[in-house]
């Protein structure tokens, strides 16, 4: 067996898989998000901590007992600050957390070519400008700071005791030159830190070290080596075959994510896309990223009073109309690609007396849809191409929003067995490649396909103007926000 564990926003999901890659049991332990204030998104490392042990522990002892390595994968940007007894000195700033706006022009101001050294926007949301806010607004627990870790990284430490990440995941906290895949020492000095702060740096499919002896006890297994991993999208990328020029994914979990693959570092900061290391050696990839996409529909379906998610989704399938009036802009957290704007909001329009709970999830879906056709079309514009997309996420489980999001991009949605379990997939395939156990190119293939859901031309044309509008909205209250 091989132990994948994804440390997601929503919750903790802990996965096993054999050595065919086939999924063999899988466990999920639930998190929550304080927003103390407005633009502040938190979680207490602790509380990972936590969920990581509660969703191993919920896997099957006799499958626990044949783990031989495990990988790790997690929500990136997340600025977990530790002090000298490697507690950490505060809540950890999340990567929907949009606090930091105006530290990132302090970052810029101090390395006006920062761009070209780290290769991406300084975005509110990345790792960087929320140790300038520390500094700014928290001096007391920022001079307290030994080591910065991302969120999987801090797993990783109480699983080992060693410091390190991996270069996909490290590659969003604007401290990374991605191209040469090395720490930058401006980028870190213009943030007060030095290199004695950040972890090693490993490919995502390196050993970082081994799980605790007694630790491994309690697990009921033996210490195995612990790989390094990726960030959640390209750890899910691993786990779905999407690693060569051309194959991308379009991710639907708390966030929404447009990832394509390549053997070249391609950066396009003009349009917020993302150019970062992908966890395997002398691959890159670049991303466009939305803050809110699944998320939106389960908040749409609390204020529907509809329970679960899934409910208000079947409840605009049987309406099946995609010629409502309605318009939803997602941007619940703010947004990234292609506005870079955290002060955007989400917003429902042209409500008429027929408006229901399921004309609502309609707009929703159409909405996420809409932002992320706006992120192709930036990724597009950089000189991308795509040649496969397949859709990972608990929200590709419906093929009814496949219908719309394939209309929507116009280009068809792979839909792959597994697909829905995303990033810990992935991280359980680095750790077989850790362990050196298979063939690389086998442990690394797609997963079988299961549907393909070709756009249809009346839905296309129908969202089409629809789209027109929804760019038109934002643009017309940008300056409201």
């Amino acid at each position: 067996m091989y132990l994948g564990i994804d440390i997601g926003t929503s919750g903790v999901k802990a996965m096993l898989i054999d050595a065919d890659n086939v999924i063999q049991a899988q466990a999920n332990a639930p998190l929550d998000v304080a927003r103390p204030h407005p633009l502040w998104s938190e979680q207490h490392p602790e509380d990972w901590w936590s969920a990581t042990q509660a969703a191993v522990l919920d896997l099957p002892a006799p499958l626990r007992r044949n783990v031989r390595a495990i990988g790790l994968s997690g929500q990136m940007h997340g600025a977990t600050v530790l002090g000298k007894d490697d507690r950490p000195l505060r809540p950890a700033i999340l990567w929907n957390d949009g606090r930091s706006h105006a530290q990132c022009t302090t970052l810029k101001n101090r390395i006006p070519n920062i761009e070209a050294v780290t290769g991406n926007l300084v975005m509110p949301g990345f790792t960087a400008p929320k140790l300038i806010w520390l500094r700014d607004h928290e001096r007391d627990v920022f001079d307290k700071i030994k080591t910065v870790l991302l969120p999987k990284d801090y797993v990783r430490l109480r699983m080992t005791g060693e410091k390190a990440s991996d270069l996909s995941d490290s590659a969003g906290t604007s401290w990374l030159d991605v191209a040469s895949r090395k720490w930058s020492i401006d980028a870190l000095a213009a943030c007060d830190l030095s290199p004695t702060a950040m972890p090693r740096l490993h490919e995502g499919c390196e050993v970082t070290g081994q799980l605790h002896q007694e630790l491994a006890r309690s697990w009921g297994m033996d210490p195995v080596p612990v790989a390094a991993g990726g960030g959640d999208n390209a750890a899910g990328a691993v786990g779905v075959g999407a690693v060569d020029d051309g194959e991308g994914l379009i991710s639907l979990g708390t966030s929404g994510v447009i990832f394509l693959a390549g053997r070249a570092f391609h950066p396009a900061p003009a349009r917020a896309v993302h150019a970062f290391c992908h966890a395997l050696p002398d691959r890159w990839h670049q991303m466009s990223v939305m803050l809110s996409a699944a998320s939106c529909v389960d908040w749409a379906a609390r204020l529907a009073q509809m329970g679960r998610a899934a409910d208000l989704i079947e409840r605009a399938e049987a309406r099946g109309r995609l010629d409502g009036p309605e318009i939803f802009l997602p941007y619940l957290s703010g947004e990234r690609t292609p506005h870079n704007d955290p002060h955007a909001r989400g917003v429902l329009f042209g409500l008429d007396h027929d408006s229901d709970p399921a004309a609502l999830g309609q707009a929703v879906m159409e909405g996420v849809a809409f932002a992320f056709a706006d992120g192709l079309d930036a990724l597009l514009s950089s000189g991308s191409s795509v040649t496969t997309l397949t859709a990972i996420g608990g929200g590709s489980r419906s093929r009814y929003w496949g219908r719309i999001l394939s209309a929507a991009l116009k280009r068809p949605l792979i839909l792959r067995e597994g697909g829905d379990n995303g990033p810990a997939f992935g991280a359980a395939k680095l750790a077989r490649l850790a362990a050196g156990d298979g063939v690389p190119d086998d442990i690394l293939a797609a997963p079988s396909v299961i549907d393909v859901i070709e756009p249809e031309v009346a839905d296309i044309d129908c969202l089409l103007e629809k789209r027109s509008k929804f760019s038109a909205l934002y643009n017309a209250l940008k300056s409201q926000f």
